[in-house]
């Protein structure tokens, strides 16, 4: 699940295999041939001696460390085999492990993690087998899932037959405070080096960067936390914290150039976490999904243009059809089609009206409805342009849309309700 990003990489970190270790290079010191070895004071050792950082990053691993989860999962993948007819074998199943972080967020142990982390394969629901193992603990167990929410990148979890004297819940920040030099620790397990960390700075408050998965496999794009604090493949799900040991993000990806050239995304100092608040926002949805999906707020309409992937159709933007096609449709050049509306949702409450479908080939078309343009000021070309305006909705929140219909176009405000977020 790697996405490329010019001559870099955008990669999550929920699995890496396989390490370069650099030895620092240090000068020289000491005697040499023909020289006289000089005699140094040594620093000195005792805890007194420690400064304030230190001191303040030792007292928050001390205290808050116990609340890391190392997650392990394990997933039955088929691959076909299309020579064992002759044989006489059927399709094999392979078993497919990864890695990845999490924390505790209370006292039932609910677990907050990455959903890439525990996700199925191709992205698609959750792992088959899913454990966790708490610090100074060699055993695992197992875990269920509570809520996933795959265009977020989040998940909640919690496991099975763990003793509750092991739940350390740690405590969440307010990510909306931050500000950029601030320190920054991020815990996990970074190759699978279980129950490590590392420490920086809050390099960016918002940066917009594609994060979650949605029904087109894209990522959508939403405000993360920068760092530099060290962020390698396994640290995904992992907590980031705040000088006074708070949560601030759950980290996601990295920015690797390295990953560009092997495929094998590696720290350049450039780590991405979601903010806490973001989570906070959606906790109580996951903790009720009953092992289900939560998703963006909706406004109850459908994508009117799809093609057809490799495995089903797939929503797309305008901007997909050539500059002809979209001509003799009526079409604007980019913007999101409306293919039906739902009765009863915001999106029928204000006016959007959905268009009648046309199969073209490789894929369908609606005409004579709505194209949402714009949303809240940002343009607007597929889903998740839509989803990313939306994410951070609650319920009686407003977005105003930029709508094309019959070639004229018009300003509409839509109100979020209940059933945005059912």
């Amino acid at each position: 699940m790697r996405r490329p990003l010019l001559a870099v990489m955008l990669v999550l970190v929920g699995l890496g295999l396989g390490a370069t270790l650099l030895r620092d290079q240090v000068p020289f010191s000491g005697a040499q041939t023909g020289q006289t070895a000089q005699t140094t004071t040594p620093a000195p050792t005792e805890a007194g001696a420690r400064l304030q950082n230190e001191q303040n990053t030792i007292d928050i691993v001390r205290r808050y460390e116990p609340g890391l989860v190392y997650i392990s999962t394990e997933q039955e993948v088929v691959s076909q085999n299309p020579l064992g007819y002759l044989f006489g074998q059927g399709d094999q199943t392979q078993v497919q492990q990864g890695v990845g972080s999490g924390f505790f967020v209370n006292e039932q142990g609910d677990i907050l993690t990455n959903y890439h982390v525990v996700a199925g394969e191709g992205g698609q629901g959750s792992a088959t087998r899913i454990s966790i193992r708490v610090m100074n603990r060699e055993q695992s167990v197992p875990a269920r899932v509570i809520g996933l929410a795959p265009q977020y990148d989040l998940a909640l979890i919690r496991p099975q037959g763990l003793d509750k004297s092991l739940i350390r819940p740690i405590p969440l920040g307010d990510s909306d405070t931050l500000r950029v030099g601030q320190k920054a620790v991020a815990m996990g397990a970074p190759f699978g080096l279980d129950f490590s960390v590392t420490e920086g700075i809050v390099s960016s408050t918002a940066r917009q960067i594609p994060i979650g998965f949605s029904a087109g496999g894209e990522g959508i794009t939403q405000k993360a936390i920068q760092t530099d604090a060290a962020i390698n493949p396994g640290n995904s799900g992992g907590p980031l914290l705040d000088s006074g040991g708070r949560v601030i993000g759950i980290n996601t990806q990295i920015l690797s150039p390295s990953g560009a050239a092997t495929g094998v995304g590696q720290s350049a100092g450039v780590g991405f976490a979601i903010p806490i608040n973001s989570a906070k926002s959606l906790l109580p949805r996951l903790q009720q999904a009953n092992g289900g999906v939560v998703g963006p707020p909706r406004l109850g309409i459908t994508a009117g243009l799809v093609v057809q992937g490799p495995d089903r159709p797939v929503p797309v933007g305008l901007s997909a059809l050539s500059s002809q096609g979209k001509q003799q449709l009526g079409l604007p050049e980019t913007g999101l089609v409306v293919g039906s509306v739902q009765a009863g949702s915001p999106a029928a409450e204000a006016g959007l009206r959905g268009g009648t479908m046309r199969a073209f080939q490789g894929g369908r078309v609606a005409v004579g409805g709505d194209v949402i343009v714009a949303a809240d000021g940002e343009p607007v070309d597929a889903l998740e342009d839509l989803q990313a305006v939306l994410i951070d909705k609650k319920q009686g929140d407003t977005v105003n849309l930029r709508v094309v219909r019959g070639g004229r176009a018009r300003n509409v405000t839509v109100t979020l309700d209940a059933s945005s977020f059912q």
